[in-house]
This record gives structure tokens, C-alpha cells and sequence, in this order.
């Protein structure tokens, strides 16, 4: 993977609550959020789909609720979030639909991202809106969570989005300009690091704390990101986004650390369905759809012959031909029942054999590892 931003095909943007909202009085910085959008028009006349993860709603609802400075109780910090993230949202919609962009908002918790029918429902509303042509705009529901099941800070959040979307680029917008082999604010000696390829000991030795003021993250939730994106294929820039038009800074050559990945996402998340998931049942071929597959076909139920096992919508599943051999393994679009009912079956067949409009297929090709 190259250091560009404009090769990306699906990039996740995280903007750090300093460099939206105003500290004082929990305003929005208007002005740094209508260049932003600018950019992200841009990204998108390119072909790019964009995906924005946006801190900064309990940074502004504290002030409008008038809580005081501080760290907040958590009833307090979900209070906050909740005003604030009505101006927020408004404030996105407002300058992404300068340029007819639609927002959709979605709010996700760490369980949404373990729970497995949650992640799939999840990615599949990410997946929907960018393929309607919106920009999802996300936050963790901070409204909800409790302290056991929050992320705790939106640099893991971007990270979580990226590895659940697919997303081959995550641009951390912060209030320093990448890695540094000390922290800079404390160590006049210390100098960038402009590409990593590997989170090792050392790495992670140079993380400083997070800076005072709203912002939860700092280098080390940072790293802890950069671990998520390397494990899934997606490359991560951190830069100063303090400056208004960030990306088009960071295609112009802006000083930023890189972390590049030794795999695509396509193929870290291959990697991870062959060699990571356990069998919760099998799909029996014909060997019409057996040769299908090994064109590079998505599997249909028309060319499935029968179901094993007890599985749910998104679990691995083996495929095998019908005399038992095991083919691959893949992700099934539909739990065991409804499966069964649908097997043999054209796709057109498919809502009306289940009473409802489904996936017209039983395992996509990007959800396939064939041995």
C-alpha cells in the first residue's frame, strides 16, 4: 500500500473533539467543518466513499446543558452526548448537503462491534448507506453505554468502523502531526516517524499520554488503533488536523505518520474466515455450483442441495460437494431455517419462499475462502 490518500477506495475519517468544538463555549468550528466537507466532496468526486467518525457531542452538549469542567459522572456524560449530538448532527448535515451530500447517522457501543448479529446488522446499514450515495456519520452512543461496554475513546471506534466496513484507509484527524520517537512536547530531541509497518515494543514505547482538555485519546489509543487496522488489512495515517482542508494538506505531502499494512483488507479478512472461524454447520453443493465458485461466483441458493447443522445469519459455515469433501468456508447471508427454505431455489423465488426480501445470495464471493 502506497502513502496516498487519493488511492484509497473506501477511506473512515475520525476528527478529534479539539478540532471541532470550540473548548470554551461548545460551539462548533464552523468554518474548520465547511473546509472539511470540501475535502470530503473532493474525496468522493474521485470515486472514494467516505465514512466520518466524529467525536466532540459531549463537548458541546456539557456546555449547552451548563456542566461544568471537568471529568463528568457518566449520567452526565450521557446527557451531554445526547444535546450535543443534535447540533452536531445538524452541523454535518448543514455542510455535507452544501455539496448534496446526505448524512445518516449511526451510533454503535463495543457490543455492536462483538455481538455477532449486531456487528452484521451494523455493517450491513454501513454498507447500505454508502451504497445510497450517503456518508455515514458515527459515534459511540455514549447516551447508553456504561463504563463496562464503552470504547472509551473514538481512535479504537474509527478502527472498529474500518475493520467492519472493509475500509483500506483510516485517517486519524488529532492535534499532533504523527508518532514521534518521544512525546515533542516534552522532548525537544524527539522526530517524526513517517512509516511504521509493525506495532512492536519499541513502537508502543514512545506513546505519550493524552493532552488535557475534552479529547480522550492521545498516542497510545492511537497505537491501539493502528493494531486493529494492520490485523485487517487497512492502512492508518495520523496527522495535525487543526489546519482547515486535512486531506487536501495530506495530498499535498503534509508531515503524518503512516501505518501500512502487509495485506489488503480483502485478503486480512480471508485470512480471518479460513483461519480464525470455527464451522457452525455445512452447505451441500451441486456441481453446477461447485464449478461457479471456482470462477470466482458468489454462491446462490439454486445450487445448494442441503443444510447441515444449526447455524445463524453470519456465521462460518464449510461448503462442501455433495459427496462430502470440503470445498472452503464462508460467511452464510441466513441462519439454518430460513436457509433450508430457500435451498434449490431461484434467487427471484427468495421473499417468497421467506416472506421477505433477503440477499440474493446464500454466501457472497467476498465472504468465500475456497481451499
Amino acid at each position: 500500500m502506497t502513502r496516498k490518500i487519493e488511492s484509497g477506495r473506501r477511506i473512515v475519517i475520525k476528527i478529534g473533539s479539539a478540532l471541532l468544538a470550540d473548548q470554551e463555549h461548545g460551539t462548533v468550528h464552523r468554518k474548520w467543518l465547511d473546509a472539511l466537507a470540501e475535502d470530503v466532496a473532493a474525496c468522493r468526486e474521485r470515486g472514494q466513499e467516505v465514512l466520518l467518525v466524529s467525536s466532540g457531542a459531549i463537548a458541546i452538549g456539557r456546555r449547552r446543558l451548563g456542566l461544568p469542567h471537568g471529568v463528568l459522572k457518566l449520567d452526565d456524560n450521557q446527557a451531554a452526548a445526547a444535546a450535543g449530538m443534535v447540533r452536531l448532527a445538524h452541523a454535518y448535515e448543514e455542510v455535507l448537503g452544501a455539496f448534496d451530500i446526505a448524512v445518516g447517522q449511526v451510533l454503535l457501543t463495543l457490543d455492536d462491534t462483538e455481538n455477532r448479529r449486531r456487528y452484521i446488522n451494523a455493517r450491513n446499514t454501513l454498507e447500505a448507506l454508502l451504497k445510497l450515495g450517503a456518508v455515514p456519520l458515527i459515534n459511540e452512543n455514549d447516551t447508553v453505554a456504561t463504563d463496562e461496554i464503552r470504547f472509551g475513546d473514538n481512535d479504537r471506534l474509527a478502527a472498529r468502523v474500518a475493520a467492519m466496513t472493509s475500509a483500506d484507509t483510516l485517517v486519524l484527524l488529532s492535534d499532533i502531526d504523527g508518532l514521534y520517537t518521544a512525546d515533542p512536547r516534552t522532548d525537544a530531541d524527539a522526530v517524526i516517524i513517517p512509516e511504521v509497518t509493525e506495532i512492536t515494543p519499541e513502537i508502543e514505547a514512545m506513546a505519550g499520554a493524552a493532552p488535557i482538555g475534552d479529547s480522550k485519546g492521545g498516542m497510545v489509543t492511537k497505537l491501539a488503533a493502528a493494531k486493529v487496522c494492520l490485523a485487517n488489512g487497512c492502512r492508518m495515517v495520523i496527522m495535525d488536523g487543526n489546519e482547515p482542508y486535512p486531506l487536501k494538506r495530506l495530498q499535498d505531502g503534509a508531515t503524518a505518520t503512516w501505518f501500512l499494512p502487509s495485506a489488503t483488507p480483502k485478503t486480512a479478512r480471508k485470512r480471518w474466515i479460513a483461519g480464525t472461524l470455527s464451522a457452525a454447520g455445512s452447505v451441500l453443493l451441486d456441481a453446477g455450483a461447485e464449478k461457479a465458485l471456482k470462477t470466482g461466483k458468489s454462491l446462490l441458493p439454486a445450487g445448494v442441495v442441503a443444510i447441515e447443522g444449526d447455524f445463524q445469519r453470519g456465521d462460518a459455515v464449510a461448503v462442501k460437494s455433495t459427496d462430502g469433501r470440503e470445498l472452503g468456508r464462508g460467511l452464510i447471508a441466513y441462519g439454518a431455517e430460513d436457509a433450508r427454505r430457500i435451498m434449490g431455489y431461484k434467487t427471484s423465488e427468495i421473499e417468497g419462499r421467506l416472506g421477505y426480501r433477503g440477499r440474493d445470495v446464500m454466501i457472497h464471493r467476498d465472504d468465500l475462502v475456497l481451499d
